[in-house]
C-alpha cells in the first residue's frame, strides 16, 4: 500500500522510518511545511515529497499519518475522511473539546476509519493488563494508580499552547485506564503545584499534579503525573483486586531506585525518553493502522475513545481552577 505522511517533524519522521520498514508498505508521499524536514525524511527513508496536503490527498494514497501540529488536527482528519482515505493522526483530535466535537459529527457516519494515536493500547505490558482484567485474574478491581512522570518540562513554547498537563500528558493515563479496566470515569478531583521552571506557572498551568478518578463501578484511580523527574522516563500502572494484584512498568529500566538493603533491582539504565520506552508499542500501532487501511480491523482507537479521554482532562483541569470535585457530565454539558 501507499502511505501519505504529513508532518514530518521528530514523531513523524520516526513514523516514516517505521512505515518504510513494514512490507505491506510498499512507497510514501510525505509533506510538511517545512520543505526541508520532508526532503531530510525522503532521503533517509524513501518516498515522494509533495508540497501541500491537497497534493499528498491527490496523490493515490491508500491511507494517510497525521503527524503535524495539534492545530491542524482536525482539517486534516476532515480533508482525509471527505477524501474517502482511512486517517490515523496523533492525539489530540483537536486542541478544543468543542473542535473534536466538530469532527466527531462530521466524519461519524461516513464509513472512514479513523484511529487515534494512544500508543500505551500496543505496549506489551499495557495488552497483558487488560487481559489479566478480561479474563478475571484479579477478581472485582477496587484500586488502580497510573503513572507518568518526565525526566524535564517541555520547552516555554510549548507549555504556552499545549492546554496544560491534564490535556497533553495526563490524558494518556486517562486512555489507558479507561481501556485496560473497560470502565468509564464518572467524577475527579484534581490537585496540583509548581515547585520547578517558573514559565509552568507562569502559563497557568501545573508542573506536578494528582487526580482521583472515581470509575462507573465504584473502583478509585490514582493518577500522578510531573514534568521533573530527575532519574528518568516513568511511566506505570497498578491494578489491585480482590483476587490479585499486578503492576506494568516493573522492569529493570524503571526509574526509580530502591533503598532496601541488597536488593538490587531495578539493575538497568532508566528510560529516559518516551520513544525509548514505547518504541516497540508506536511500531506496532502503525501496524495496525496498516491492517485498519486493508480492512482486515476495525480502528483500535476511533475518535470517540480519544474524545473520552479528552472529557476526563477537561474535568481535572476545571478540578484544579476551582478545588473542588466535577463530574464528566459537568463538562460535557458546559
Amino acid at each position: 500500500m501507499r502511505i501519505g505522511i504529513l508532518g514530518l517533524g521528530r514523531i513523524g519522521a520516526f513514523h516514516a522510518e517505521t512505515l518504510s520498514g513494514l512490507d505491506t508498505v510498499e512507497s510514501l508521499v510525505l509533506t510538511d511545511p517545512f520543505a526541508d524536514a520532508a526532503k531530510a525524511a525522503a532521503e533517509k527513508f524513501g518516498g515522494e515529497v509533495v508540497d501541500s496536503p491537497e497534493a499528498l490527498l491527490a496523490a493515490g494514497v491508500d491511507g494517510i499519518v497525521v503527524a503535524a501540529a495539534t492545530d491542524a488536527h482536525p482539517a486534516l482528519i476532515r480533508a482525509g475522511v471527505e477524501a474517502g482515505i482511512p486517517v490515523f493522526c496523533e492525539k489530540p483530535v483537536a486542541k478544543h473539546m468543542s473542535d473534536g466535537v466538530a469532527v466527531l459529527e462530521a466524519v461519524r457516519d461516513r464509513g472512514v476509519p479513523i484511529q487515534i494515536g494512544y500508543n500505551r493500547r500496543f505496549d506489551a505490558g499495557f495488552v497483558a493488563a487488560r487481559a489479566a482484567v478480561q479474563g478475571g485474574e484479579l477478581g472485582r478491581l477496587h484500586t488502580v494508580r497510573s503513572t507518568t512522570l518526565d525526566p524535564a518540562p517541555p520547552p516555554a513554547a510549548y507549555v504556552a499552547v499545549s492546554g496544560g498537563i491534564f490535556r497533553d500528558c495526563s490524558v494518556h493515563d486517562f486512555d489507558i485506564i479507561r481501556w485496560v479496566t473497560g470502565r468509564e470515569v464518572t467524577e475527579v478531583y484534581a490537585v496540583g503545584g509548581n515547585r520547578g521552571a517558573d514559565y509552568i506557572k507562569e502559563a497557568g498551568d501545573a508542573d506536578t499534579t494528582g487526580a482521583i478518578l472515581t470509575l462507573d463501578d465504584g473502583t478509585i484511580a490514582v493518577v500522578s503525573n510531573s514534568r521533573h523527574n530527575a532519574r528518568g522516563y516513568d511511566v506505570r500502572m497498578e491494578l489491585h483486586g480482590f483476587r490479585d494484584s499486578i503492576a506494568v512498568g516493573l522492569e529493570d529500566k524503571l526509574p526509580l531506585r530502591s533503598v532496601e538493603p541488597g536488593v538490587t533491582f531495578p539493575a538497568g539504565t532508566p528510560h529516559d525518553f518516551f520513544m525509548d520506552r514505547f518504541t516497540a508499542a508506536y511500531r506496532a500501532e502503525l501496524a495496525a493502522f496498516t491492517e485498519v487501511v486493508a480492512g482486515s480491523r476495525p480502528s483500535p482507537c476511533t475518535v470517540e475513545d480519544a474524545l473520552e479521554a479528552g472529557w476526563i482532562a477537561e474535568a481535572c483541569t476545571l478540578s484544579l481552577h476551582e478545588h473542588r470535585p466535577v463530574t464528566i457530565a459537568e463538562v460535557r454539558g458546559a
